[in-house]
């Protein structure tokens, strides 16, 4: 068993905040407030733009980060959030967002998707895929260059870019430069070792992820196989972009990281893992009161501005 890091008491402190209430409007409330406790001011130099893009008739709010002095064909990150596909939004995400913006020097484009239990699979890919290819077809307008466009989520979100990975290469594009898949959830069957031996007593619970798997496939989710529902399942991962997996060490999710890492490797892919040792589910957002904490981000933003080189 890992010894916890020094920088996460500070995320079990705010978690008292995040894993309270019974109903859905009490939970999200709860996420709304736990990320709050542990967000700082963005950085100075960005211009934060609030937009809705309607897609085949549904609206899609997402908030776009520019950085100071970003050319006029910049790269981009496409950003979707964490929160067990039934919790967050923009604001709960901002301070990850911005981030990446600020340490990238990339237009990021966060995505406020459909959340579960009210709108199941595929709600949140659908939006995820259509922003992408509207942003890839109007790549000017965003001021992006189309040829550096990447994804990146942390846990339901990591889902999201895997999946929208996947669906690229399967539908021949939009094409996109790399992908940053942070403490993932790809859905497994909870089977791997990191399941028991991380089960509980660190923020996010096996029991939990669980229940956002049957919210996210209502009907049955040990029995999808589709692995844009479930990219853990994937049979083919050959001509997939460059991609960091990131993981937990003390994160129930740890050993999907690992084995999908793996995967990714013997199928040819440009993969780097890296393991967060003694960090818990959600280490990013220790950055702000955390040194390891901050290089782990840091570690994040360096791949995606390596991979986003023009």
């Amino acid at each position: 068993m890992q010894t916890l890091h020094p920088d996460m008491p500070a995320i079990q402190e705010a978690q008292k905040l995040a894993y309270t209430g019974t109903t859905i409007a009490e939970q999200r409330a709860a996420w709304s407030a736990y990320t709050a406790a542990l967000a700082a001011p963005r950085a100075a130099g960005l211009s934060v733009e609030d937009r809705v893009l309607t897609t085949l008739g549904h609206a899609v709010p997402v908030r776009i980060y520019r950085p100071a002095g970003a050319s006029e064909a910049a790269s981009c990150i496409l950003y979707m959030h964490g929160g067990g596909f039934m919790k967050g939004d923009l604001d709960s995400s901002d301070p990850v967002a911005w981030g990446f913006s600020h340490q990238t020097g990339a237009v990021v484009v966060s995505i406020d998707y459909r959340l579960t239990p009210e709108h199941p699979f595929p709600a949140a890919f659908d939006d995820c895929r259509h922003v992408l290819a509207h942003v890839a077809e109007h790549a000017g307008a965003f001021g992006v260059d189309v040829r550096r466009i990447a994804l990146a989520g942390d846990s339901a979100g990591a889902h999201l870019a895997a999946s929208l990975a996947l669906a690229a290469r399967e539908m021949g594009g939009p094409a996109t430069a790399a992908q940053a898949l942070v403490y993932p959830c790809l859905g497994s069957d909870l089977s791997l070792p990191s399941f028991r031996e991380n089960a509980t007593g660190f923020g996010l619970t096996t029991s939990a992820m669980g229940a956002y798997m049957e919210m996210l496939l209502p009907r049955g989710w040990r029995s999808e196989t589709s692995p844009l529902a479930r990219p853990f399942l994937a049979a083919d991962l050959t001509g997939l972009p460059p991609t960091m997996v990131h993981t937990a060490g003390l994160d129930p999710l740890r050993d999907e990281g690992r084995a999908f890492a793996a995967r990714l490797a013997q199928a040819g892919t440009d993969v780097v893992y890296r393991e967060a040792r003694g960090m818990i589910h959600g280490f990013m957002r220790a950055r702000f009161t955390g040194v390891g904490a901050r290089a782990e981000y840091a570690a994040i933003c360096e791949f995606l501005r390596d991979r986003l080189k023009s």
